[in-house]
């Protein structure tokens, strides 16, 4: 008779091996999140230069991420202008520097300001319902049946959006840039008592149009990603209205970081 030596249990991992696990996930899970927006973006712009071209879907996107981002877009920059004008004027006053005002919130806005809160404007209004709507039309199977139709969704779907994230930042940015010295001349010279012409002389005299660029480059590259990162998580939702939310919640989270390594890496490249 023979007697069966127990078994020993098997040993958890320690503290140190559940965190390098952890890490590992998840720089896994960015790399393969990171691939699949950029085999996303390039299928994007093989199907936006083949027919049929959409353009009524491409003008309803455009209407929807520009147009209606009007509104939140000049309110934002008419407050940034106004409240960076201030508390500068303030800093400025300890050294007898006030007509430096002007110069110093045309060139914050137009190479940084602008461009970054244009994007995050346009992220927490259309980027949010890009990735709903999409995730929605994923787990309710309609994007199944634009397949079924011999109707390519990535053409149908994802182009316009893309295309109206690229186009409609830049324009907004533009905006940006005009209500926010518009507040910013207010508080100066309204409030503050600035000369009119040494604001406007100062300005011209320091601000260039390669500023202006500076911005309008950054806007175009911030509407691309997010747009990108929002199709993407929307496009690839799972698991139901639970899904749709953890994805629209990723979304965000992922589009904002993505907006100040970009910036970043802007800044190094044209500094």
């Amino acid at each position: 008779m023979t007697t069966q030596t127990p078994s020993k249990p098997a040993r958890e991992p320690g503290p140190f091996t559940q965190a390098v696990t952890r890490f590992g996930q998840g720089l896994i899970d960015i790399v393969s999140t990171l691939g699949g927006i950029i085999t996303m973006g390039l299928d994007v712009f093989r199907w936006s230069v083949r027919r049929p071209f959409r353009l009524v879907n491409l003008f309803a996107q455009l209407d929807f991420v520009g147009v209606g981002s009007i509104f939140i877009v000049s309110l934002t920059g008419t407050f940034t202008g106004m409240v960076f004008a201030l508390q500068t004027s303030t800093a400025f006053q300890l050294f007898d520097a006030e007509s430096l005002v002007g110069p110093t919130v045309a060139l914050t806005l137009t190479r940084e300001l602008a461009a970054v809160f244009s994007a995050l404007m346009v992220t927490m209004r259309a980027g949010s319902a890009m990735c709903t709507e999409l995730g929605t039309m994923r787990v309710t199977e309609q994007v199944d049946a634009l397949e079924t139709m011999a109707v390519n969704p990535v053409q149908y779907l994802l182009v316009p959006r893309v295309l109206a994230g690229l186009f409609m930042v830049p324009a907004l940015t533009m905006l940006f840039n005009t209500m926010g010295m518009g507040g910013a001349y207010v508080v100066a010279v309204g409030g503050l008592g600035i000369s009119p012409g040494t604001f406007l002389s100062r300005t011209q005299q320091w601000l260039a149009p390669e500023d202006i660029f500076q911005g309008l480059l950054k806007g175009a590259v911030f509407g691309l990603a997010v747009s990108l990162i929002c199709c993407f998580k929307g496009f690839n939702a799972s698991g139901g209205a639970k899904g749709v939310g953890q994805a629209t919640t990723e979304a965000m989270v992922a589009s904002a970081l993505s907006i100040f390594i970009l910036d970043f890496i802007l800044g190094v490249l044209f500094f």
